[in-house]
Order: structure tokens, then C-alpha cells, then sequence
């Protein structure tokens, strides 16, 4: 097992101060804790550069904002924090996780007078597989669990909450042997993983489900881009599970997976292709700061 994400050395910035690493501490009778009142980010660093540092520090601001709370610093003053964060722990390519949440001056439903804290930590990530492991496509179970109607739950933000289905539904599938699982929505469509959006292919052109009910993903908005500059067709339509088999390729994109063809998800089996390894390197492209520089 890793070394616990407690016991690290480093930095983490918190609410303002570059701290040690294992002194970044909150009550154990913080909000956040007790009632998910918590927006977080996920980014990552290649070559020391935090690929769209500005477009994560206005959803995590955004995030926070449909949870009823304001983050205290600016856009610029995060996306300083977090360069800051990457330098001092003196590793170019790294995970890096923003994170905010109410404190502990009130504990019941209502808390509107605790003071919102804000941390950020960076902790070395590689990419999940190379390009050779990548094109063998990973196992997808089909989750219990669905994403809920976005007029029971705050779909817009990056909400700590939103994610204990996940953590369930990723839990069960590896245990049948999966990598991860495939969410439905409150109405039995295709709606992402469960830190991950999802995209198919059928005919040259990609097909992905409508953001309406989960996040609208940077990396997924990256992807689309990085298709469209291809001349490829994405279209983003409502898709039921009975469509599966007639899809040629299947691919997963995120922060965390950046972008990995799928073989398989529950019966159905997909081969990962030219489409899923062009968009796999053209991600890895793209998200390098000297490509980025140069285009």
C-alpha cells in the first residue's frame, strides 16, 4: 500500500500559507466533513505547467457558488496559489488538487457564518498507461447507481458530495474485476464513469451524452475541440444503454484518466481504433507546454 496521503512530505497552500505537509489540518467538526458543504478541483501539472489552470479556478469558484458559499481569493490569486504549490514541491508533473470547504464555527444543516478554508496539495501522478498499454482498452461495469436529476442535486458544481455513489460504484465494479463503471442517469441513459466522461464511436463520427446531469468536463470540452480540429462530427444527443452494440470504438476522458479506450463495458465489447489513438496522442499533445506554446 502507498504511503498514507497524511504521512507525505511537502507543501500545501492553506488559506493563504504555504504550509507542511503534515500540518495541513482542519477540526474534526468541520462543515465540509459532516455535511459535504465541499468543492474540490482536479488539474494536472506536465512540464511544470498546469494544463487550463484559469478555466479550474473559475468552475471551483462556480462550484462553490451553487453550494451557497464564496471562495475567498480570486481567480488570479488560485491560479498563483497553485503555480506556487507546484514550484515548492519541486516536481514538474504532478496531480493537483484544490479543495475548499466550510469550517467548524457552526455544526448543524444551516452554516452560514463558518469561514470557508481553502487548501491545495500536488502530489505526483504519471499518466495511467503508455500508449501501447492504452490501445488494449479497459473493462467498464455498469453501476447501480445513476446520476441523479439535476433538480434534486447540484449537477453544475464539483461537489464532494456528488461523489459518494462514485466511490460505491467504483468500489463494486473492481471487485467483480473492472476498472471502473459506467453511470446511467435518473432516466436509464448513458451518462459517464465515475470520474470520467464517456464518448462512442459509430461511422467516423463521436457520439457523447448531453452534460446536463454531471459535469461538463474540461478535459471532455478539450476532446470535443481537439475532434472537431480533425474535421470529425461530435455529437452530444441523449444515449440509451440498447445503443451499445452498435458502436465501433468507446474512449474515457478526464483529468485522472486524460483519454483511454474502453474493450469492454458489462456484455458489451468495443476495439479500440484510429479514432481513440489519434485523440489519445493529440490529448498528449496538447496538454504539453511546449506543443501549446508552439501552436
Amino acid at each position: 500500500m502507498s504511503l498514507p496521503f497524511d504521512q507525505r512530505d511537502g507543501w500545501i497552500w492553506f488559506n493563504g500559507q504555504l504550509v507542511p505537509w503534515k500540518e495541513a489540518k482542519l477540526h474534526v467538526l468541520s462543515h465540509g466533513l459532516h455535511y459535504a458543504s465541499s468543492v474540490f478541483e482536479g488539474e494536472r501539472a506536465y512540464g511544470g505547467v498546469i494544463f487550463k489552470s484559469r478555466e479550474h479556478s473559475e468552475r471551483f469558484r462556480r462550484s462553490a457558488q451553487i453550494l451557497d458559499f464564496e471562495i475567498p481569493y480570486s481567480v488570479e490569486e488560485l491560479d498563483a496559489a497553485k503555480a506556487l504549490v507546484v514550484e515548492k514541491n519541486g516536481n514538474p508533473d504532478v496531480y493537483v488538487r484544490p479543495v475548499a470547504w466550510r469550517g467548524s464555527e457552526m455544526m448543524a444543516v444551516a452554516a452560514q457564518h463558518a469561514k470557508v478554508h481553502v487548501a491545495i496539495a500536488v502530489w505526483p501522478w504519471p499518466s495511467m498507461f503508455d500508449i501501447n498499454e492504452k490501445m488494449k482498452g479497459i473493462r467498464l461495469d455498469i453501476a447501480e447507481y445513476r446520476r441523479p436529476d439535476p433538480q434534486t442535486a447540484p449537477a453544475a458544481s464539483k461537489a464532494a458530495g456528488l461523489y459518494m455513489i462514485c466511490t460505491i460504484s467504483k468500489h463494486a465494479a473492481e471487485r467483480k474485476g473492472y476498472a471502473d463503471a459506467m453511470m446511467l442517469d435518473w432516466q436509464g441513459r448513458v451518462a459517464e464513469c465515475t470520474g470520467a466522461n464517456i464518448f462512442f464511436t459509430r461511422d467516423g463520427a463521436l457520439h457523447t451524452p448531453i452534460a446536463d446531469c454531471f459535469l461538463d468536463g474540461i478535459t471532455r470540452r478539450t476532446v470535443i475541440d481537439l475532434a472537431q480540429r480533425r474535421g470529425w462530427e461530435v455529437v452530444e444527443r441523449r444515449i440509451m444503454p440498447d445503443e451499445l452494440p452498435t458502436f465501433n470504438e468507446c474512449f474515457i476522458c478526464g483529468t485522472g484518466a486524460e483519454v483511454t479506450p474502453v474493450s469492454e463495458i458489462g456484455p458489451y465489447t468495443f476495439r479500440p481504433g484510429n479514432i481513440s489513438r489519434t485523440l489519445v496522442e493529440d490529448y498528449a499533445a496538447e496538454v504539453q507546454p511546449r506543443a501549446r506554446a508552439a501552436a
